[in-house]
């Protein structure tokens, strides 16, 4: 029996025996107070799911994510396409950042404690090419490494082992990943084969659960032989892996919310939607909008507008719709959202009111599990990498302790493991949990950050009040470093921690 059809006939009460942590216990509805003290969630691990949206072709970070803190510099840079300091959108308790005017339901997502803005995220020797840039981005490899595997695939791979020979079975009936719009993203590939069904369209997903689809091609010959080409091209819909599981899902589960129309991004994530709420037991989803190469034209004479703002706005209103019918299916506890682009864009605009390729750009993560709603800071535009006149961003996150997160504190996975399939032992973000881990001695590729009321001295005691939890490794000392708002960093000798939460 399937998941989904045993939760329907089960009473909320049911009791099962499961082992947590080699300790047997009875599980209770998932929302039980036993359940929520345990795992700190009112899900379990294994019913999370990730949605991950590609922003193809490198999105321009500052017109995204605005220092206003910086306006002057910004402006200088970007003369013929910066957005005007009146139409920027605030962010509630961070005046120093804002949003594209097109980005309304992020910025309500962001101040209703629902989105993550990650500064600054990139890799150590980036690559500007979008295809090996992409691939590294897929793959979590150093830039000098080729990957034959995907991060999100090796981690389906080692948790569902013998795929697809041993599948579907009791423990999984479903696809262990979908992806919509690219047929061989690496991603969701494992050494040997992907892990993903792929339905290369909304509509070709229509025409999989007989609600119309693809309009009837007009490049058929006459007669008995365009017959049986369109009768051919029927079935290789029909005949997609786990057709059935998923018909039926699409034929259990509804949208809630209102999407917005002529939106390829919600087109998508709709089907998401209603697939989850169908009781799918899918655990990664993968869509992509195409168009951030904006060399030229990417905003009109109106700065804020353009193919820029248009992708922007269709990127902000489908998620935020996203977001809303995971509210009112009640699943949204169960779902992680991630966005990201292979690179940013250069500093400085060209003549053609456009931007080249960069390095470092932000990401976003929403969902109602979000614990830290910014990472890093704005990126300092006094402090750039300038090759031959051109201005570039400098990382500040590793885009691969962004998985890292995802890995260990969403889908539950052991840092052990983690560090496996991202080839690193990374720290903690703390965008999913609230610990913090400190940073080892002389290691301060990407510190915590707190304010203080004024530069500490050599022989001052800081006392950092936190919500958060921290933790010093064994062998590790407790050191502060703080960021001057003049730039450059300085450490306090002595720092005393107190929980506050």
């Amino acid at each position: 029996m399937k998941r989904r059809d045993f939760l329907k006939k089960s009473a909320s009460g049911f009791v099962l025996p499961i082992a947590l942590d080699g300790f047997g216990i009875k599980a209770f509805a998932n929302d039980s107070p036993l359940i929520k003290a345990l795992l700190g969630t009112t899900i379990l691990p294994q019913d999370r799911i990730l949605v991950m949206i590609n922003m193809n072709g490198g999105n321009d970070g500052l017109n995204t994510v605005i220092p206003v803190d910086q306006l002057s510099l910004y402006n200088s840079y970007r003369s013929n396409i910066a957005i005007p300091q009146n139409q920027i959108l605030p962010l509630a308790n961070n005046p120093a950042t804002g949003l594209h005017p097109s980005l309304t339901g992020l910025q309500q997502l962001y101040n209703s404690d629902k989105l993550c803005i990650v500064h600054a995220v990139s890799y150590p020797n980036p690559n500007q090419s979008h295809y090996r840039a992409n691939e590294i981005w897929m793959t979590a490899t150093d830039s000098n490494i080729y990957g034959t595997s995907g991060w999100a695939g090796r981690y389906l791979d080692d948790r569902y082992p013998n795929y697809p020979d041993a599948y579907p079975n009791a423990s999984m009936s479903d696809p262990l990943a979908i992806q919509i719009g690219y047929l061989t993203s690496p991603v969701l590939s494992s050494s040997v084969q992907s892990m993903a069904v792929a339905l290369s369209t909304p509509d070709e997903f229509a025409q999989l659960i007989g609600e119309g689809g693809i309009a009837p091609p007009n490049d058929l010959p006459g007669y008995e032989a365009g017959n049986l080409i369109d009768f051919i091209r029927k079935q290789q819909v029909l005949s997609i892996g786990y057709s059935t599981e998923i018909k039926n899902a699409a034929n259990a589960g509804t949208t809630m919310a209102t999407y917005p129309n002529n939106n390829s991004v919600a087109d998508q994530l709709k089907i998401v939607a209603r697939l989850i709420h169908g009781g799918l037991q899918t655990k990664v989803y993968f869509i992509s909008q195409v168009g951030y190469d904006t060399h030229s034209s990417q905003t009109d004479t109106n700065t804020t507008t353009g193919a820029h703002a248009v992708l922007l706005k269709k990127l902000s209103d489908a998620i935020a719709a996203f977001q809303q019918d995971l509210v009112l299916q009640g699943t949204e506890s169960k779902v992680l959202g991630m966005t990201y682009s292979e690179f940013g864009r250069r500093v400085n605009s060209n003549s053609s009111r456009g931007t080249d390729h960069g390095v470092a750009a932000p990401m976003f993560i929403f969902g109602s599990a979000i614990k830290k709603k910014t990472v890093g800071t704005n990126p300092n535009l006094s402090d750039l990498t300038v090759n031959s006149g051109q201005y570039d961003v400098k990382m500040q996150t590793d885009f691969r302790r962004v998985y890292r997160d995802i890995l260990q504190d969403w889908f539950g996975i052991t840092p052990e493991k983690s560090n496996q399939l991202v080839y690193q032992d990374f720290q903690t973000l703390s965008i999913l949990t609230d610990e913090v881990k400190s940073v080892k001695t002389g290691n301060w590729t990407d510190p915590l950050t707190w304010n203080v009321r004024r530069v500490p001295t050599a022989n001052d005691k800081v006392l950092i009040q936190s919500q958060h939890k921290v933790t010093v490794q064994a062998g590790e000392i407790a050191v502060c470093r703080f960021i001057n708002i003049m730039g450059g960093f300085f450490t306090a000798p002595t720092c005393v921690f107190r929980t506050t939460g």
